[in-house]
């Protein structure tokens, strides 16, 4: 991968919610034409969630360049998720779309079951999607929205776990996205830091509950990564500077995400569990 990564000041007006990666400037780096695989993850069947774009798509190409099957989880981004199966079936893997809004129960179950009937089972499942918006105060966030993002980021997690676990085997491997905003809440993601910080306990409450099932609970905590999230959620001068915050001076790119990803799925990550992965640019979490 390039060390010239992009800095801030961005030029990047706003978009639509969810957002499409086609709509950003700069393009973020998946590592399309850096990542390189090793076997890590040979014959093993994942499920990613948001898996469509950003950090997912980045973790999808990992896993596949790795060896592993995807099940790809997305909303409704349509062409955004048909390029990251392009991108799993050219690594020479399996991978198996499932549209759909994670807010229902439902859904989430019928996920976790299209992976064991289309894959063959579930060794590793990457709780990754997430609904984030932007509020200046607490009396503008309305009910709908606090409940939709715990639906999204917190209600689902559950859903898919405890359906994946009744699959799982030993040696099998759960991976949560938190945020660098459970330990350092951004005020004007009230709702959504708030959900991350619980995300950072359900997976060190999770990690002990399966341990004698030889099943793995940890988290990645990522610092501000350019994903179609950002200028599609954030006022377009917060998403001007966006990274500058870090020590780094920029945000991340999906890319430098994956192989803490990959890391945490490997089978000789065996003793790891219970833990969070901070990849903030610098910024240390507590």
């Amino acid at each position: 991968m390039s060390q010239n990564h992009p800095t801030p000041p961005f030029s990047q007006p706003k978009i639509a919610m969810p957002g499409l990666t086609k709509e950003m400037q700069p393009v973020p780096d998946h590592g399309e034409s850096s990542y390189r695989g090793s076997g890590r993850l040979a014959g093993k069947k994942a499920v990613i969630t948001g898996s469509d774009s950003g950090i997912g798509r980045a973790v999808a190409i990992a896993f596949a360049r790795e060896g592993a099957d995807v099940v790809i989880s997305y909303l409704d981004e349509d062409e955004d998720a048909a390029e990251t199966a392009r991108l799993v079936e050219e690594a020479g893997r399996k991978a198996v779309l499932v549209a759909g809004d994670l807010q229902s129960p439902e859904h989430c179950r019928k996920v976790i079951d299209t992976a064991v009937q289309q894959l063959g089972g579930i060794d590793i499942l990457v709780n990754n999607a997430a609904h984030q918006a932007t509020f200046p105060s607490i009396s503008e966030i309305s009910d709908e929205e606090w409940e939709l993002t715990f639906k999204v980021n917190i209600h689902a997690m559950f859903y898919l776990t405890k359906a994946a676990v009744a699959h799982m085997k030993p040696g099998s491997a759960i991976i949560n996205t938190t945020s660098i905003n459970a330990d350092s809440p951004n005020p004007s993601l009230l709702a959504y830091a708030t959900t991350k910080g619980a995300i950072q306990n359900f997976t060190a409450g999770l990690a002990q509950m399966l341990a004698e099932q030889g099943i793995r609970a940890n988290a990645v905590a990522p610092g501000p990564i350019w994903t179609p999230l950002i200028p599609s959620t954030m006022p377009e001068e917060s998403v001007k500077s966006f990274g500058q915050q870090v020590p780094m001076k920029r945000p991340g790119q999906p890319a430098e995400l994956a192989t803490a990803y990959v890391m945490l799925a490997d089978p000789l990550s065996s003793y790891v569990s219970g833990a969070t992965i901070a990849v903030t640019g610098g910024k240390p979490i507590i």
